[in-house]
């Protein structure tokens, strides 16, 4: 890594200020290095505009906002960008302004995944790189563009986005101290920078590919065909465990069934089911409808007789999940919970 160059190369460059470096430089660096154009540039840590100008691509600096020259930098007055005015075609809900990550991402997110997901040989599912796209600004780069921004949490009580992985403090945390005699050069640090951020980055993306997006399809077969396994439609049958909170409230969403289904069964392990009730938010214990208030905190033969349901196993004390010797038992609790909460609203 250099500041300038003294010979002339045909090596590409990547430009970003020098000093002090945030967690949105360092991976929109590390993501530009993973296309092929961009594998071996060469990155220029400078303020000097000169400089700057000689750069094939600049993020973070230089008060330019123009993906027409490559000119990637947010801290300019008037900027006000998101993902879903960058890339309204893949986004179409995002409110948070984009950091230097933000920019390259929309930009380039959907070719670094494929180059990332193509280099380790993991295949790549037909359809559903748009989602595993969004999965990635989601779940990742939206933490780091807000707090680079400085966007509050929350606003009127509800989160804004979520804190998933904490990179931007652990990045920061890099810099020399303030009392440091900085005796490695803060260049040196930027690479261990820009190696932290990638590493996570990656494994996110093969994690998307490999484990969310396999469950995602496990969970829209299993909503597609709910209403073979009861008629209500109300209740889904999962036949695979996995992850399915935050894939079953998205999935209502692009199937345009929101808050119909209102408990899910799945297999929990040998002689043993599961029903739970939808929660009203993925990471909320707060669900659409309970079990039975009357079950709540009741086990084994005693909740078998109170239910009168065979094979019952449990009933947790607030009533958000509930277990099953049998499948069609824990449907009928399931059921009979579903016309508890309808008598209890009429």
């Amino acid at each position: 890594m250099a500041t300038e160059s003294k010979t002339a190369r045909l090596i590409k460059k990547i430009g970003t200020h020098s000093g002090v470096f945030h967690c949105d430089e360092a991976l929109a660096c590390y993501m530009l290095k993973q296309l092929p154009e961009y594998r071996d540039a060469e990155i220029v840590r400078t303020r000097d505009r000169a400089i700057l100008d000689t750069c094939d691509v600049v993020v973070d600096v230089g008060d330019v906002y123009n993906p027409k020259t490559n000119r990637y930098d947010h801290h300019q007055r008037g900027f006000n960008h998101n993902l879903s005015t960058v890339r309204p075609d893949l986004s179409k809900n995002s409110t948070i302004k984009l950091s230097s990550a933000g920019l390259v991402y929309a930009h380039f997110g959907l070719d670094v995944i494929k180059e990332i997901l193509q280099e380790d040989n993991y295949p790549i599912p037909a359809n559903c790189l748009s989602n595993i796209y969004l999965y990635i600004y989601e779940g990742f780069v939206e933490e780091l563009d807000a707090i680079d921004n400085g966007i509050p949490m929350y606003a009127d009580g509800k989160p804004r986005y979520r804190i998933n992985t904490n990179l931007s403090a652990r990045i920061h945390r890099l810099n020399p101290e303030w009392n440091s005699p900085e005796a490695e050069s803060t260049d040196e640090l930027f690479e261990k920078a820009m190696m932290m951020a990638g590493t996570e980055f990656k494994e996110r993306v093969i994690e998307a590919a490999t484990v969310w997006w396999p469950a995602r399809q496990i969970v829209r077969s299993a909503m597609e065909n709910r209403k073979k396994f009861h008629e209500s439609g109300e209740i889904v049958l999962l036949e695979e465990r996995c992850p399915w909170k935050d894939h079953l409230q998205a999935l209502e969403e692009e199937m345009g069934i929101k808050d119909e289904i209102k408990f899910i069964i799945y297999h929990d392990k040998a002689n043993s089911w599961r029903v739970q009730g939808i929660p009203t938010q993925p990471d909320s214990f707060v669900c659409r409808v309970f079990l039975h208030k009357d079950w709540r905190g009741v086990r084994d033969d005693k909740l078998s007789d109170i239910a009168s349901i065979p094979e019952c196993i449990f009933c947790h004390a607030t009533g958000f999940i509930g277990g099953n010797k049998t499948k069609e038992g824990a449907l009928q609790m399931a059921l009979k919970s579903l016309k508890a909460s309808l008598a209890d609203r009429e």
